[in-house]
């Protein structure tokens, strides 16, 4: 009887334990050694901000190449290229002595583009599929790396910028364009876009508002060595602040 009741006992400890979620199950097992991000994630609605005849009239490219000093020779990669927007005028900024990798984690949007830059003859372009916790960049591959209105709907930012950081050359930078708005109403409070990235290692090198862009420009270096992922310490999103202020 003494037997049976413990065997009992043990039976139902390990049913329960069995039964005891996981705090981690509807996160990608390659995101769990990373800090879940506390905020809302805004569902990706469209590959397309707006008309490109719209962006065009109101000068959005060109200011943010002009802010992120894109020239001849330059090597961007167009994370969340979409239709590839970015992507065609980059190329022509770039010119033949500079590269341009278009990514989107989208297989429709990568095969549109696809047929795009061949058909608009874009040899200096070349396209990946990414992961939404993985840019899947070469490493010290880029001058410059643009996150332009998809920072927001990315649902793990410490994997997403710790891996995306080795791909930058010495003295690359990233360029984020969103808007000043909650996130999951497809926008990225500055103070907390800040503070995700000082989490992973990198500086703030230059933010401005422009009306052309419908929000605001960040563009950010790395600095000091990248922290192991048991060591990045998240961000608040009600204060834009970290666990360690």
């Amino acid at each position: 009887m003494i037997v049976r009741t413990a065997v009992l006992a043990f039976a139902l400890a390990a049913l329960a334990a069995c039964s005891k979620q996981d705090p981690d199950s509807d996160r990608p097992i390659t995101s769990r050694e990373f800090p879940r991000a506390d905020r809302p994630v805004a569902q990706i609605s469209s590959n397309e901000f707006s008309s490109e005849d719209q962006r065009d009239n109101l000068g959005e490219a060109q200011v943010v190449m002009d802010l992120a000093q894109i020239r001849e020779g330059t090597s961007v990669a167009d994370i969340g290229a979409g239709e590839g927007y970015y992507t065609v005028r980059l190329a022509e900024r770039v010119g033949a002595r500079g590269r341009v990798l278009a990514q989107d984690i989208d297989a429709g949007a990568i095969q549109r583009l696809g047929q795009r830059v061949e058909r608009e003859r874009l040899d200096n372009v070349s396209i990946k599929t990414g992961a939404p916790d993985d840019p899947r960049l070469p490493q010290g591959s880029f001058d410059r790396i643009f996150l332009v209105h998809m920072y927001h709907e990315v649902g793990e930012p410490y994997a997403f910028l710790w891996r995306l950081r080795p791909a930058l050359k010495a003295g690359g930078q990233v360029i984020v364009v969103d808007a000043d708005r909650p996130t999951d109403q497809h926008g990225m409070p500055p103070q907390l876009l800040f503070c995700e990235f000082a989490a992973v290692g990198f500086r703030l090198a230059e933010f401005v508002r422009r009306p052309e862009l419908n929000g605001y420009y960040a563009q950010f270096e790395a600095v000091g060595p990248r922290p192991a992922p048991d060591k990045i310490k998240p961000c608040k999103s009600a204060s834009g602040k970290t666990g360690m202020q």
